[in-house]
């Protein structure tokens, strides 16, 4: 079995459970994913399956990936990702794989890309406390002295100072599977999953149980 599956964020909304809860969830669009590359211990040591989501126009892909592509079917794809599989010889190029490899309640690692924030300050960034604002102060969102003295008279690598914020690969461990809608490929996770509406998430099963 696939170790994970390739989805789209929709956004986020809530639902009551039976038992009238309102839980918040994340919506997902997983898959179906195609099998695209099938590895083996035998030819590139290790097994997996390469899987495509999202599909695109032929004209969109340059020709070595057209030719790729050609040996599962022809029909091309945006993104590209390969997950580890145990029986490889059990998949055939072409196959799709679909979200019925999860079941409601089951604990998955969610994978995105954070929204990026540009170029943030240390009160955003870091989560400073601002200065004050009376008497006259000029140190509001300043981050403040920054050196050592004489020794070792420079500045500490890793500091936290102004910079990029943002635009990062995030996993959140251990969300659980609300509800499956199949018929339109989609997951309702509860929480929160990093990255922007519409960006491309990674649904993979429990690699690490929580208590």
């Amino acid at each position: 079995m696939s170790k994970g599956l390739l989805g789209k964020k929709l956004g986020m909304t809530g639902l009551f459970t039976p038992e009238g809860r309102y839980v918040p969830v994340t919506v997902i669009e997983a898959g179906p994913c195609v099998v695209t590359q099938i590895k083996t211990r035998l030819t590139d040591g290790y097994d997996a399956l390469q899987l495509g989501f999202s599909e695109k126009k032929k004209d969109r892909v340059n020709q070595p990936l057209r030719g790729h592509f050609q040996k599962s079917g022809g029909h091309c794809f945006r993104y590209l990702r390969e997950f580890p599989v145990e029986n490889p010889e059990g998949y055939s190029l072409g196959q799709e794989i679909t979200l019925e490899m999860f079941k409601v309640g089951e604990r998955v690692d969610v994978v995105g890309t954070s929204k990026g924030r540009g170029f943030s300050g240390v009160i955003k960034r870091h989560g400073f406390h601002r200065g004050p604002m009376t008497h006259g102060s000029r140190n509001v969102r300043r981050p403040g002295s920054i050196g050592c003295s004489a020794t070792p008279s420079k500045v500490i690598k890793g500091k936290k100072l102004p910079g990029r914020y943002g635009n990062e690969r995030k996993t959140m461990r251990n969300l659980e599977i609300v509800d499956i809608r199949v018929d339109d490929n989609m997951l309702l996770i509860k929480g929160a999953v990093p990255g922007a509406q519409s960006g491309l998430v990674t649904v993979n099963k429990l690699k690490f149980k929580q208590n």
